[in-house]
């Protein structure tokens, strides 16, 4: 798809996405890392990145669990 950004023709190229969440327990963080990497890494631009955040409670609303339980 040629365009025209700003008086100049270009070509955009988008590559499609996905997006998966995980939750997993604070233990497993740099092995989910490293088989996510080894698995899907190509070494060119748009292998995608990964996002670690703190999740600060969960709860499983059926059984009212809380933290890894719930997990």
């Amino acid at each position: 798809v040629t365009n025209v950004i700003k008086g100049l023709k270009t070509n955009i190229n988008l590559l499609p996405k996905i997006k998966v969440n995980v939750v997993v327990e604070d233990e497993k963080v740099e092995d989910l890392i490293t088989r996510i990497s080894e698995k899907v890494a190509t070494g060119n631009a748009g292998d995608g990145k990964i996002f670690i955040r703190n999740i600060e409670e969960v709860v499983r609303i059926r059984t009212g669990e809380r933290g890894n339980k719930a997990i």
